[in-house]
């Protein structure tokens, strides 16, 4: 899966941390400055593909940062001098101020508190529309294929039903394909804030999953004791 870098540029530690982690989560790099000035020098040493920028800055407003982060004169994004998508972040709801991201050249504008999911779908759409996304954003290893919008698994083109835990669990998987993660790591990301119990419920649910998508060989999710599991692609 291609690796998207996001800059979350915002004054509070908390809001910052909580996006950051909620990206990550969803598969982004993510970079965090708490200032404008941060922001731009984090840009010129590492474009990022989007910016989360939020208005009120200690330093400079977010309408600033959008000026200079336009005239940097390195390619950023990957693409157009200048083009970097930004997608603001603000408790600012006067229409004025939204006309005046837009105006800029600010791709889409959303006021606090926000909803975490229709975040990640609005990022999503800027990804889209900039052409840094593709619209098949389907997950594939070996037969497997996880579709993360429409919530599908399918293998060897069959489709595979899954509840809404072990679709989350796979999904996990197949982000880090290749890659071992512990217990600790799949409770963090897919129980998050709504596990206190038996860590052995990993175990449970990696058995569901393998009972719907490894019943025959070549096997795509392995143990690997004391330490983790693991979703691997066949060897050729």
């Amino acid at each position: 899966m291609d690796t998207y870098r996001l800059l979350v540029v915002d004054d509070e530690p908390t809001v910052r941390e909580l996006l950051s982690a909620t990206l990550r989560f969803a598969g982004y790099t993510v970079g965090a400055a708490a200032t404008g000035s941060e922001a731009l020098e984090s840009a010129r040493h590492e474009p990022p593909d989007l910016v989360l920028l939020d208005v009120m800055l200690p330093d400079m407003d977010g309408f600033e940062v959008i000026r200079r982060l336009r005239e940097l004169p390195r390619p950023l994004g990957g693409g157009r001098p200048g083009q970097i998508p930004v997608l603001f972040l603000t408790a600012r709801d006067a229409a004025e101020d939204k006309v005046n991201g837009l105006r800029l050249g600010g791709d889409d504008y959303v006021t606090k508190p926000f909803n975490l999911e229709e975040l990640l779908a609005r990022i999503e759409a800027v990804l889209r529309r900039t052409g840094l996304l593709p619209d098949d954003r389907t997950l594939r290893v070996g037969d497997l294929e996880v579709d993360p919008d429409g919530r599908q698994v399918r293998k060897a083109g069959h489709t595979v039903r899954l509840s809404p835990t072990e679709f989350r669990l796979l999904h996990y998987l197949i982000l880090n394909a290749g890659r071992v993660v512990s217990k600790a790591q799949i409770l963090e990301h897919v129980w998050r804030y709504d596990f206190a119990g038996d860590s052995s419920i990993v175990d449970t649910y990696v058995s569901h999953i393998r009972r719907k998508i490894d019943t025959v060989e070549p096997k795509l999710v392995h143990t690997m004791h004391g330490v983790g599991y693991v979703l691997r692609k066949p060897r050729s």
